[in-house]
């Protein structure tokens, strides 16, 4: 069984996105970040994304700039490409990657039975899908890598839930960045 874990990169202030939904310019991990987050998704067996989500992580299948960037984003493309990936998507009418599945809805109990069927973790990526898991309790591990700067306002990371949490794990880097890892104790 493995744990279902939501992991985003975060300014300062608890933003996935600035107002304009713009993240693309202080959300972008130097190599020494890229190569933790390598170790930490290489334990990962499957992706669940929403549409947003997915069409911007997808570069890492079908972009062949992306992917030979460095050698961590070669790395990441492999890690990316060779796990399940699950799209939760109302508007998307299909998906353009391999080992993808579409989904029309969130289902608790399909994404319980697909942490029960992992062989390794499960990731969720996205901050609307990954509120609706802690709603239902289902999310295991909360992963962010914390960026140096507030932005004001914008997408949160976290919903407005009573989340007990245990920190697990903290690693600085040179760029400012800061990785933490903590274990959901108890869940609404």
């Amino acid at each position: 069984m493995g744990k279902l874990v939501y992991s985003m990169i975060v300014s300062l202030d608890g933003y996935v996105a600035d107002r304009e939904g713009e993240f693309a310019s202080w959300a972008q991990p130097d190599e020494q970040v890229l190569t933790a987050i390598n170790e930490e998704t290489s334990a990962a067996d499957t992706y669940l994304l929403g549409r947003r989500m997915y069409e911007m992580m997808a570069v890492w299948e079908t972009d062949p700039e992306v992917i030979e960037q460095s050698p961590q984003s070669t790395q990441f493309a492999q890690i990316w490409q060779r796990a399940d990936k699950v799209v939760y998507s109302r508007t998307l009418e299909a998906v353009h990657t391999t080992r993808t599945q579409l989904r029309s809805r969130f289902d608790p109990e399909d994404v319980a039975q697909i942490k029960a069927d992992a062989k390794g973790d499960v990731t969720i990526d996205g901050p609307t899908l990954a509120a609706e898991a802690i709603r239902h309790g289902l999310v295991d591990r909360i992963d962010l890598l914390l960026c140096p700067l507030a932005l004001g306002g914008g997408l949160r990371f976290l919903p407005d839930h009573l989340l007990d949490l245990a920190l697990r794990h903290e690693r600085r880097f040179d760029n400012g960045m800061i990785q933490l890892r903590y274990d959901v104790l108890k869940a609404p």
